[in-house]
């Protein structure tokens, strides 16, 4: 229905270009620093420059963090597991022509194979169960544990693989307004949202991003569950795409796309996207929830 009440023809919805990968970093609390970080401006200059010291200095601390937890050896019949709340934004279409958006649930649970032998199990909004494709061992677009462990360690060389990934549909000559540094930075934030990954492998991810040109920091910031932190991100094309910790304690807490600008998403400042990450860990089978959640902070049961 429109703003003005009259029926709208029926059209199917148009989600918003995020990657919904499922999965998440497996974090603990570590007695580190609490972040404190200047105020920055938003945006990086249009030739972006090198990540600012700030957010490099934020994401060593959160790769300190995740070292601190042990390390995490999964059997192959076992099942990653990550709970997620949150929105995404869709548009319509109303009877006049005229762009309407509106906030679509993005809350699942989802257990994926360690090894990829069996298929992707996802709970939508308590709603019944779907199986998804696993594709053998995984990959950046759905990973496995297997996948995620076999990832170099070494944050330059990690850095090298997600460029040449992102190569391939974001390079020159692609047509691509996206580009290969916003597409890396993009990719890492979604296995930082989507997989309980080995400690090191997680350490590198953060570190190779402090390493993709524009990255800035954020002082504050606020996801869908009402928890604030403060935030890793990168502006492109008037969003700015945010990664947000704890503030005390540098643990990951999910993602968040805000509109600099006024457009047909939405007005400025309006959070288009944010995925909460409430829990996480390795379960033995699914519809089963972890003992233990990675993520203390919101509830693991099913």
């Amino acid at each position: 229905m429109d703003r003005q009440g009259a029926q709208a023809p029926e059209r199917p919805h148009v989600r918003r270009c995020i990657t919904v990968t499922v999965l998440t970093v497996a974090v603990a609390p570590a007695a580190i620093t609490p972040v404190v970080l200047p105020n920055l401006g938003s945006s990086p200059a249009p030739q972006a420059a090198p990540a600012s010291a700030a957010s490099v200095q934020l994401l060593e601390q959160a790769a300190l963090t995740v070292t601190a937890n042990p390390p995490t050896s999964p059997q192959n019949t076992q099942f990653m597991y990550v709970k997620v709340t949150g929105h995404t934004t869709a548009l319509s279409e109303n009877e006049d022509g005229k762009s309407e958006w509106s906030h679509q649930s993005e809350k699942y649970e989802q257990w994926t194979s360690v090894d990829g032998s069996c298929r992707t199990v996802q709970r939508q909004d308590g709603a019944s169960e779907t199986l998804l494709d696993t594709p053998g061992q995984g990959g950046f677009g759905l990973p496995t544990y297997r996948f995620l462990e076999k990832l170099p360690t070494d944050p330059t060389e990690l850095l090298k693989v997600i460029y040449r990934e992102a190569e391939v549909n974001h390079g020159e000559g692609s047509n691509s307004t996206t580009g290969p540094d916003q597409k890396a930075f993009v990719m890492i934030g979604d296995l930082l949202r989507a997989s309980v990954a080995p400690p090191d492998v997680t350490a590198a991810l953060y570190r190779a991003a402090a390493h993709i040109p524009g990255v800035i920091a954020v002082p504050t910031s606020v996801d869908a569950a009402g928890r604030r932190g403060v935030a890793v991100a990168r502006v492109h094309d008037g969003e700015r795409s945010e990664w947000i910790f704890d503030k005390e304690n540098t643990r990951f807490l999910g993602e968040r796309t805000v509109l600099l600008e006024d457009n047909a998403w939405g007005q400025a400042g309006t959070a288009v996207t944010s995925t909460p990450v409430t829990a996480s860990g390795i379960t033995d089978k699914p519809g089963q929830a972890p003992t233990r959640s990675s993520k203390q902070s919101g509830s693991s049961s099913i």
